[in-house]
């Protein structure tokens, strides 16, 4: 039969092997193909390792090239770092742009030294421990007026009998711990009838301090997350004062103005002290 005739002969497809089911686990099979990608991939990496240990051997510990002095190693990645052929800008611009951002971290830092200070409200540092603790009871900013008739009204105004209390220094307390509640309806219709309002029995008192532990435990993870809050503004408001710092300094340097302080105690500048 001649080659042409074989050629025009169909012929049985032969495919390669499938992956067995109880090795399906293992992934998959490698083919034929996928080692022969393998390994030429493998013998061009050696031929790259052979080449650069030959190039290693026989460097010039004495050479020396112009892009040297352009060029570093970056010692975070171990990578060369060389000039990228991009153009450097001019001392003005840079100075422009460092105004600009010093201008944009200047609106930020009063920004958050302005939410700092709006969630610092009802709030105290510790001189020992340095913590912020919450305020206990009124800040003491708020008021209560009284009007009156006349001067002579106003004159033998007593504040303690108006208040409901004994003496002054109860008066100064928060009006919400020494003014009495009003009797509800029911214990004022008791009392006209010469009955004793009804005594609450154990279980309404344990309910009532259930729920009285319940609003002091919300009450206390408020305070907990408002001073998480303020300290996190103040890291925020430190971070913000020191890259304005950084700026100016840098900007100082450019303009050649940086200064200093001498043995003396006195801040001087650098074109200052030149003259």
């Amino acid at each position: 039969m001649s080659s042409s005739m074989r050629n025009a002969v169909q012929r049985r497809n032969h495919r390669e092997r499938a992956q067995p089911l109880e090795r399906q686990k293992w992934g998959l099979l490698e083919k034929n193909k996928d080692y022969k990608l393998r390994a030429k991939d493998h013998k061009e990496k050696q031929k790259r390792l052979k080449l650069l240990r030959q190039k290693a051997v026989d460097r010039n510990p004495d050479e020396f090239s112009f892009g040297m002095l352009s060029s570093g190693i970056n010692k975070a990645t171990g990578t060369k770092r060389g000039d990228r052929g991009n153009e450097a800008l001019s001392n003005d611009v840079v100075k422009l742009l460092k105004t600009q951002d010093a201008g944009y971290i200047r609106t930020m830092l009063q920004k958050v030294r302005k939410e700092r200070e709006k969630a610092e409200e009802g709030f105290v540092l510790d001189d020992e421990e340095g913590e912020i603790e919450a305020l206990k009871g009124r800040s003491g900013k708020g008021k209560h007026t009284v009007f009156v008739g006349d001067k002579q009204e106003q004159s033998s105004f007593q504040p303690e009998e108006w208040f409901g209390v004994e003496d002054e220094e109860r008066l100064m307390k928060p009006w919400s711990r020494q003014i009495k509640k009003p009797k509800n309806k029911h214990e004022d219709d008791e009392m006209a009838d010469g009955q004793p309002p009804k005594k609450t029995t154990p279980k309404d008192d344990a309910s009532a301090a259930k729920e009285e532990r319940r609003i002091r435990k919300m009450r206390e993870q408020a305070q907990e997350h408002k001073r998480l809050k303020i300290e996190a503004l103040k890291n925020r408001e430190r971070e913000l004062m020191l890259a304005e710092q950084e700026i100016e300094k840098q900007r100082a340097n450019m303009s050649n103005t940086a200064g200093g302080v001498n043995k003396n105690g006195v801040k001087f500048k650098v074109r200052e002290r030149k003259r």
